[in-house]
């Protein structure tokens, strides 16, 4: 049997539409998962209620999309830092990933979260970057249980250094990872993201295949795949050749002429690249 790709989107775009309208639409362009980012749901997406959820639960279902997980985890609740020295600052923190966990099991099985969030990450109070990646190690270890039993997986995402300070290379994610530990703590690979890697993108995915559970794409700018020259056909190629079964994932950043647009031309896109390989 051929490889098949899962492609997913992300909704923050669709951020001001009705929730059933957006999934539609994401449906609509062909996409099969949607990866929802808390904030659009409410700035404190732990106080969705319970009915709430099941509701979006069940439009995920009716439009015949699967639930991807969440991702932008700590972009809502004012004063929310993982890496802080205030240990009343980053234990109520961890308590606010710990709600996220249940609200990404309750909107469905098997989802990731995507731990980018640079500005919460990010060594501050006097801190190194080795220190905030040691308190950093440790709420991720105090919640790889919780995220089992919840069938949820916590993905660590290394971010450029223009953005954060804390954990800036798969390499670097990868060895928090195995730091852990735990079958419930693994690492994704964003393009954008990894702009100021050294290695081809494709050597990196390959290396550390065994510890990718998600794939995010994107120009180097931010923009949808398609409006730059980033090449993503060696990347895919890794995917296909390792017969990855996780997401292929669009985190677009500009939504200009359309939420519904962008991510339906970056599909169409990504087909053709898909087709060259």
């Amino acid at each position: 049997m051929s490889y098949v790709f899962k492609h997913a989107t992300c909704n923050e775009g669709f951020k001001d539409w009705d929730f059933a309208q957006a999934a539609k639409a994401i449906r609509k362009a062909g996409y099969e998962g949607i990866e929802l980012a808390p904030f659009t749901l409410a700035e404190d997406a732990t106080t969705v209620p319970a009915e709430k959820r099941r509701e979006y639960r069940r439009i995920i279902e009716s439009e015949g999309l699967t639930f991807v997980g969440l991702h932008w985890l700590l972009v809502g609740p004012k004063d929310i830092h993982v890496t802080t020295p205030d240990r009343a600052i980053r234990e109520r923190s961890w308590r606010y990933v710990h709600g996220l966990i249940d609200l990404c099991a309750d909107l469905g099985e098997g989802g990731v979260m995507v731990f980018g969030s640079p500005k919460q990450r990010s060594s501050t109070g006097g801190l190194s970057p080795e220190e905030a990646k040691k308190h950093f190690v440790e709420g991720l270890a105090g919640l790889a249980d919780h995220a089992a039993q919840r069938g949820v997986t916590v993905l660590v995402e290394a971010l450029s250094p223009d953005q954060t300070d804390v954990v800036t290379s798969l390499a670097e994610a990868v060895e928090v990872v195995q730091a852990i530990n735990h079958p419930a703590i693994r690492t994704m690979f964003d393009t954008h993201n990894a702009v100021a890697e050294t290695e081809p993108h494709d050597v990196l995915v390959d290396r550390y295949f065994d510890l990718i559970r998600h794939v995010h794409v994107n120009e180097m700018d931010g923009r949808r795949p398609g409006l730059g020259d980033y090449d993503f056909k060696p990347v895919l190629r890794v995917l296909k050749r390792r017969n990855y079964q996780g997401w292929v994932s669009l985190e677009a950043f500009d939504f200009s002429g359309g939420p519904d647009k962008v991510v339906e031309e970056s599909l169409r896109y990504l087909e053709q690249q898909i087709a060259l390989l």
